[in-house]
């Protein structure tokens, strides 16, 4: 029997490169996956078309617009009655240098805080009942390494970084016994963002990984399964999969 047979999970932002490998993660250990996605209901169809296992749907639900996560939530009561596993992994950022403080509009501030913080609580609001009646909920941020080191595609990224991994700490406490709540924290994670990345600036966070490489999205996947699978007794920290980038 799959560890997850039987279970549901929901992967915000799911058609994208970091959310396309948990699902497949998640469907892979048997559960019913629901991803959501914002605005590119052909790729998330795509995604939906290559899942194994049955029972997995997918929902336009944009973090930022919180009626449509309540939706979102009625959605999953209607088709599943219940929900196991809430990985809030939709995100955004742009590049802008640590020292441009006038590069960092406040419009791309507030995107980014409604986008990578809010939006994550407001999941997490939507699908609380549900998550409480699993009796083994489980919420997973998708954070990163930006947060504990300051170092990352701006100043505000990282700030929200830091700050979904003080939600995690916060609601750890809060939602406990019933549910946990863990963030996985990656370093740079091969795929579509980084594949715009200075060529040389990426070889300099290999060469400075203990590990001598970066992350990839089925590394990020596998943290996420085993926190639903085997790493039962944690709750309210943060799994680092970042190839031990901070000892250096």
């Amino acid at each position: 029997m799959p560890p997850l047979s039987g279970r549901v999970a929901v992967v915000t932002g799911g058609a994208g490169g970091i959310g396309s490998a948990i699902c497949q993660a998640l469907a892979s250990a048997g559960a019913a996956v629901v991803a959501t996605y914002n605005s590119d209901a052909a790729k998330a169809e795509r995604l939906l078309a290559s899942l194994p296992g049955t029972g997995h749907a997918t929902f336009h639900a944009p973090v930022n617009d919180s009626a449509r996560l309540h939706e979102l939530a009625a959605f999953i009561t209607d088709k599943y009655g219940r929900l196991d596993v809430l990985v809030n992994n939709a995100g955004v950022t742009t590049p802008v240098p640590h020292d441009d403080l006038t590069g960092l509009s406040d419009e791309w501030i507030d995107r980014i805080f409604t986008t990578n913080w809010r939006g994550a609580f407001a999941m997490i609001r939507a699908c609380q009942l549900l998550l409480t009646a699993s009796g083994d909920g489980l919420i997973v941020n998708i954070s990163s390494v930006a947060g504990q080191t300051g170092i990352g595609s701006n100043v505000a990224y990282c700030a929200s970084k830091a700050a979904l991994d003080s939600l995690t700490r916060s609601l750890g406490r809060a939602l406990a016994p019933a549910v946990r709540v863990m963030s996985v924290s990656p370093g740079w994670v091969l795929g579509e963002y980084a594949s715009r990345a200075d060529p040389a600036y990426l070889q300099a966070q290999v060469d400075a990984t203990p590990l001598g490489r970066l992350a990839t999205p089925a590394d990020v996947a596998d943290a996420v399964l085993a926190l639903a699978t085997t790493l039962r007794f944690t709750t309210g920290t943060i799994l680092p999969v970042d190839g031990g980038r901070p000892l250096r």
